[in-house]
């Protein structure tokens, strides 16, 4: 992919970047593979969507042309059912206990950790490397969904908040247990506008309307200093603020969530309209919703039309997921 194609890693540095710090594993290649309507799960805790038109993408100049973000098109979706939240510690918690999973971090060993959530008196320990120019991001031996901050760390206290340092791979594995699916782009898009017509945010135009953080987002000056005027310098659990119109708590903000498709900026431009699945292959999935650590000043990518991507084993401490069913 050419370089101004890629994300800037704010949002998630890749398991390309794992590559230049050391890792003997190579990214993993996803073989084509169509898209299969899932029907088989609970739908406890998820909210039925009745599907239909909708205007997907955006004309405005708020992104990265890069990205592909617009132009505003028709797209056409069945019904189906999604999370109400991303998938929590407890409930990776259960899958992994039933079947003995082991995540891509948890095979690696190690993933990737944001400076700010690592306590500073053991920081010099944690961190076997940072990504250059990027130093911000820290490679922590250990660090994975149970470990989120690497050795010394747990989730005890967590059981409520989103599953991180997982994987595409790590997402669908559990998706495919649980009888449900990833989203679709489309799918995820048209959930997160919560009804609405062509809003920047699931909740309207403005980011936090009279003075109220309605998302997990970051305050001060990135990457030195979250001041944590929403109440968290870091994820926060998975109901922390008002759902949309379609009762989804934190669809943006918090953590990426991942969906199907694989990334491309263009295939949009002249690919489906009804029920449309992304490219038939592709080198990184697409991640959708923003994080903790977005910022206007960085990366804006809060915004529900906003989209980036990540090779299939990547894993960080703000990347999630949740789930959708089919009728």
């Amino acid at each position: 992919m050419p370089e101004d194609c890629k994300p800037k890693p704010c949002c998630a540095p890749s398991a390309e970047t794992k590559a230049s710090a050391g890792t003997c594993c190579p990214s993993a290649v996803e073989p084509a593979r169509e898209l299969k309507r899932i029907n088989t799960g609970s739908t406890k805790g998820m909210k039925r969507l009745p599907g239909g038109a909708f205007l997907m993408g955006t004309d405005l100049d708020m992104g990265f042309p890069e990205d592909g973000e617009g132009p505003v098109r028709e797209v056409t979706l069945d019904p189906f059912f999604i999370d109400v939240c991303v998938v929590t510690n407890r409930q990776y918690k259960e899958f992994t206990k039933a079947t003995g999973y082991r995540t891509d971090a948890e095979r690696y060993g190690w993933s990737y950790v944001f400076h700010n959530q690592l306590p500073a008196k053991h920081a010099h320990r944690l961190v076997n490397d940072t990504v250059m120019g990027l130093e911000w991001w820290c490679k922590v031996d250990g660090a994975c969904w149970r470990r989120p901050e690497g050795p010394g760390s747990n989730i005890k206290k967590r059981m409520d908040y989103p599953a991180i340092h997982i994987s595409w791979n790590d997402a669908q594995a559990y998706a495919e247990w649980a009888g449900k699916r990833l989203p679709t782009e489309a799918e995820w898009e048209y959930a997160a506008r919560g009804g609405m017509v062509q809003k920047i945010f699931p909740w309207g135009d403005e980011l936090t309307p009279g003075g109220k953080h309605l998302s997990n987002t970051w305050q001060g000056e990135f990457p030195i200093h979250d001041n944590a005027e929403d109440g968290f310098a870091g994820p926060c659990p998975v109901k922390t603020y008002p759902p949309n119109g379609y009762g989804l708590y934190c669809i943006t903000g918090n953590v990426w969530e991942w969906c199907w498709d694989w990334f491309c900026p263009t295939f949009h431009l002249n690919g489906p309209r009804s029920n449309p699945t992304g490219p038939p292959t592709g080198e990184r999935k697409m991640m959708k919703g923003g994080s903790f650590l977005c910022h206007d000043s960085y990366c804006n990518r809060y915004r529900i039309t906003a989209r980036t991507s990540n090779t299939i084993d990547s894993s960080t401490g703000n990347l999630g997921f949740r789930c959708v069913r089919d009728l």
